[in-house]
């Protein structure tokens, strides 16, 4: 199963902008029936065509290139100017109108198709968008009427409530759109994965499986390669159990980073679901329980260590125990003043370089255990 999203990518908003090339063709024939029937009583009814003429040129302009499917190609710059172009005609109605029809309250020239621009503007640019796009038209028919009425607070409610509404409902179209697309490539990944780790158990991990079991009986050198087998199936059975992370380069799923240090001596522990972190801070993180597990590996041969993954909601909390000889008193404090900075370098320096705290708990023959705090907003 394979899914293509790119920049040609078919807007889900695309139904509201052929809703708005359909409202303002609609609109501006009845722009065009309003000037027909007051022609006679306009104080320049040239200017009253030529103002219908330009209308009907950019209606036919926008609507050509609003119909286009990709966002990309409805330029912003269009859908700003669209806005700027139809509030300057409606500033021209007081040089159309005569001073009976402003003081009747008759239409101005530009009627109803002076709603559409705020309508795009939702569109394009979301709820403030479209609501700049109101308020601007709103204060040019203000303008234009030269008083505040309450028609005009009318006409004025209803841009803003209008390009706010299609703003909410372009970008809620655009969300879920995104999350469809992302769940389609997280099952597309999953499929593959169940289809590698089939394949996989039924022929490497069996065979890692076959060479554990025998070398341990064996003994000798056959038991070390025994082990090294072991360590092998154990993180390969990790590569392929472990759910895919979700595809950006923002974000990585700390969990899945850690499931992936599990050997026959390194048992993980996590919640069910991913981790997502800046990708950064994934890194830095399981790069400093990499280097405590290292350290166990080098200062207690044998021991097995646990690592426990928290999601606490606005911080992550990683502890690393093992049940080694423990860090006898002062040994850490003896390295730094020596300037032997192994572990305080390559764990502590880490975790507060991400704003996080880390502690230690240890004692001779009790094993040692660091425990990570790191808030989840951390930027490093």
């Amino acid at each position: 199963m394979t899914a293509r999203f790119g920049p040609t990518t078919r807007d889900l908003a695309s139904p509201l902008w052929w809703g708005a090339i359909g409202l303002r063709v609609l609109t501006w024939v009845f722009a065009a029936g309003i000037g027909v029937v007051h022609q006679d009583e306009y104080r320049r009814a040239w200017l009253a065509w030529t103002v219908l003429g330009v209308m009907a040129i950019w209606t036919v302009l926008t609507s050509l290139v609003y119909a286009r499917e990709a966002l990309r190609w409805r330029w912003r710059w269009l859908v700003v100017a669209d806005v700027g172009l139809t509030a300057c005609l409606v500033l021209t109605s007081p040089w159309i109108l005569s001073d009976a029809q402003l003081a009747a309250a008759d239409p101005l020239i530009t009627t109803v198709w002076a709603a559409v621009p705020p309508l795009v503007a939702g569109a394009r640019f979301g709820a403030v968008g479209g609501l700049a796009g109101g308020l601007v038209i709103a204060l040019c028919t203000g303008a234009a009427r030269a008083e505040f009425t309450v028609d005009v607070a009318r006409d004025g409610v209803l841009l803003l409530a209008s390009g706010l509404l299609i703003g909410m409902t372009a970008s809620t179209a655009r969300r879920s759109g995104s999350a469809l697309a992302q769940a389609l490539r997280t099952e597309a990944a999953t499929a593959e994965r169940e289809r590698l780790a089939r394949s996989i158990h039924d022929s490497v991990l069996q065979v890692l499986a076959r060479v554990r079991k025998r070398g341990a009986e064996l003994g000798g050198e056959a038991a070390e390669l025994a082990e090294l087998a072991g360590e092998q199936e154990i993180a390969l059975r990790a590569l392929v159990t472990t759910e895919p992370t979700r595809p950006t380069d923002e974000t990585a799923d700390l969990r899945a980073a850690l499931q992936l240090l599990g050997t026959s001596t390194v048992h993980i522990s996590g919640p069910a679901g991913p981790v997502s972190l800046p990708a950064h801070v994934t890194t830095e993180l399981a790069d400093a329980v990499r280097e405590a597990l290292a350290n166990v590996a080098k200062h207690a041969e044998g021991a097995q260590a646990w690592v426990l993954l928290e999601d606490l909601g606005d911080e992550v909390v990683v502890s690393v125990r093992d049940d080694g000889p423990g860090i006898p008193a002062g040994r850490l404090e003896r390295a730094r003043a020596e300037g032997r900075l192994g572990v305080a370098k390559s764990i502590q320096d880490r975790v507060t370089g991400l704003g996080g705290t880390i502690s230690l708990d240890t004692a001779p023959g009790a094993g040692t255990e660091w425990e990570i705090r790191v808030p989840k907003g951390a930027s490093g």
